[in-house]
This record gives C-alpha cells, structure tokens and sequence, in this order.
C-alpha cells in the first residue's frame, strides 16, 4: 500500500492548469470525435500532470471539458471549482488561438495587470501553458484553422467576493492564475503575489501613495481616515510588509502610510517584515524600553516586558494616561527601523487603530 501523505503535505494545482488540461481534452475531442475521460497535461513548470475530466460534450465544431479543481491541502474559494472550457473551430483564419472569457472569469478594468483592459483575466504565464497545451495535440488541425478558448467557471463571481480582485479592477469573476501550476500545503505565494500586484496597480494608476494595511479591519479604518485617496493606493499586505516595500520601490512609490494595530506595528518595529504570529514573537522588552522613554515606571516596564502581547502593553500604558505617547514612540520606532532598511527612499505615515477601529495614533 502507498502510504497516506500526512494532512498538510497535499499539493493541489492552480486554476491555470486545470483550464489547461480542459482545453487540451477538449481539443483533442475536435480532433478524435471523443473527449478523453483522463488527460495527461502539460503543467508551466514542464511536468505532466493526469487529470480527471469531469464532464465533456461534443457537437459539430465544437467541444467542451470540464476539470474539477483541487487544490490539495490548501484549499482556497476556488477548491471543487468547475474548470469549464470550450474551444470552438474558427474558419475565418489560421493557427491562432484566440482566448475568451465566459461566466465566472472576471473582466479587467485597470491598467497594471498586464492584461488587456476590457478583456478576460487569464494572466499571461496560464495562456501561454493553455496555447502550449493546445498546439501540442492540435498543431495540425491548426495550419488550417484557429481555434477559439472560452474559460467559464460556474460560480466565479461568488468566489471572487473572497478575493482581492475587484480592489485590482477585476469585475464579475476569478482570475485564471498559476505560474507553476502547483498549489503547495499552506503555501502564502498567492496572497504574496497579490499584494505585489496591488502596489504595482497604484503605481501603473499614476498614484504616488500606497496604504499598506494589516487586513480588513484596518483597512476600513485607513479609508474612513484618508478619503482624499484614490482606491488603488490600499493594498491589504497581511503579514507581507516586505515584498510590498521591495514592490514599492522597484515601482517608484514614494509614500508609505501603514494601517495597522498595536501587536503587528510592534512586529515592525522590532524589524519583522514578515510579520505573521507563528514566525517570532512581539518583543515585549522593546515595548518596556518604549514605555520606559516615556515616563512609566520601574514596575510597570517589568509588568510589560514579562507579558505576552503587544496588546497587553498598550493598554497597561493607557491605564496611566501614557497611551498617546507610547504609541507615539513606537511609530517612532517603526519609521526609524524602516528608514534603516530603505534609507532615504519613502516617507512614511502612521495610522493605527484599537481593535474596535478606533483611531489611537497618526504619526507623521
């Protein structure tokens, strides 16, 4: 018996590959007169990959395949989603492969994805894999005809409310992604590329500001405090303050405004740029140095360093009034550790809020 994979260690793969391997069912039913019930595809990364087709039908001209995805131990919103494609004889030309989005795939609206405005969001590494795919079974039918590809996916437009698309100018649907092809277990790379992509459409918008935010709830908090900007400078980063700094530079940026609350501005402070809860814990001795600046005592400093949470130490300097200028010091903090890893590149702008999204600090 094959041993079974512990949980958390299944790879899944990306909506591209699965509308890749469709599209190559698919066409090889143009050609045959049958739609394979398993299809050996060709993934970005040069494996090959067997897939279940799902669904198939067939008429004159015209064959669709239907991929269930799987996106293994990391599911996301597009886990069991229905990879659908068409393809679709053209007589009117020759060895084209022409793309098309059908219900479910999102519209882009926004410069700065890469991707034609008006047309389908199927970004340019999973059109290049689904064409590969294509011509690889149908490269002769293809010196005499073309063939049109129409990705849908029953129930996009619901997915995409749990994505970042429609802050990105993606409407009414998913995005056919995946540079690899491979999802991996709990991997981050897609929410990381998100956020790269989202500093890169401020920049490709002409905006000169980006507002990095922590998640949603500092997110509403900055946009209710900055609504002189443009919807395009805020980028929900997460835990990824790194790549969106690399990002910000590498595209000109020249203001940083970071929407946070007290535990992730602290992780920042003491010079995380990944700054999630499992990497390193807050440094509750920096938080007592801070507090010690600005007037608490020998007892209370000690109460700080030897708690457990950011969150701890914000409120025990509140309880003596000290509040504002602890989280004062700690911006402080903050811009001089990011000044010492980006010298002389952003200003910077502080806002942070209590976790009710209530304002407790903007430093500039």
């Amino acid at each position: 018996m094959t041993p079974k994979k512990p949980k958390g260690t299944r790879k899944g793969y990306t909506t591209g590959a699965c509308s890749a391997a469709a599209a190559r069912a698919a066409a090889i039913g143009l050609l045959t007169g049958k739609v394979p019930e398993q299809i050996e595809s060709l993934l970005p990364n040069g494996q090959r990959v067997s897939f279940a087709v799902h669904q198939s039908s067939l008429t004159a001209g015209h064959a669709q395949a239907v991929i269930i995805k799987d996106a293994g131990d990391d599911p996301d919103c597009t886990h069991k989603a229905h990879m659908t494609v068409d393809v679709r004889l053209l007589a009117d030309s020759v060895n084209q492969v022409l793309f098309k989005g059908g219900d479910g795939v999102g519209t882009i609206t926004m410069r700065g994805l890469g991707l034609e405005v008006g047309g389908p969001a199927i970004n340019p590494v999973p059109r290049k894999n689904i064409e590969a795919n294509i011509r690889e079974v149908a490269g002769e039918l293809l010196q005499a005809q073309s063939l049109e590809v129409t990705i849908s996916v029953p129930g996009g437009r619901d997915m995409a409310k749990k994505t970042l698309n429609d802050r990105l100018g993606i409407i009414d649907g998913i995005s056919i992604l995946g540079t690899t092809g491979i999802v991996y277990p709990y991997s981050t790379a897609a929410f990381r590329a998100s956020v790269v992509q989202g500093v890169e459409v401020a920049a490709n918008q002409g905006q000169q500001t980006v507002v990095l935010t922590t998640g949603g709830r500092t997110e509403k908090f900055t946009i209710r405090e900055l609504p002189e900007l443009d919807p395009a400078c805020f980028v929900q980063m997460g835990d990824f303050l790194g790549p969106a700094l690399d990002s910000a530079q590498q595209v000109g940026i020249k203001q940083i405004i970071i929407g946070g609350m007290v535990g992730k501005v602290s992780k920042i402070a003491q010079g995380e740029v990944i700054t999630h809860a499992r990497r390193n814990p807050v440094n509750t001795q920096l938080l007592a140095d801070l507090a010690a600046a600005v007037g608490a005592d020998a007892e209370v400093c000690a109460e700080i360093a030897s708690g457990e949470t950011a969150r701890f130490a914000g409120e025990r300097m509140e309880e003596l009034g000290l509040g504002p200028a602890f989280y004062k010091a700690l911006c402080q903090r903050v811009v001089a550790t990011l000044e010492a890893r980006y010298p002389g590149v952003f200003s910077y702008r502080i806002l942070m809020c209590d976790f009710e999204g209530g304002k407790l600090v903007d430093y500039v």
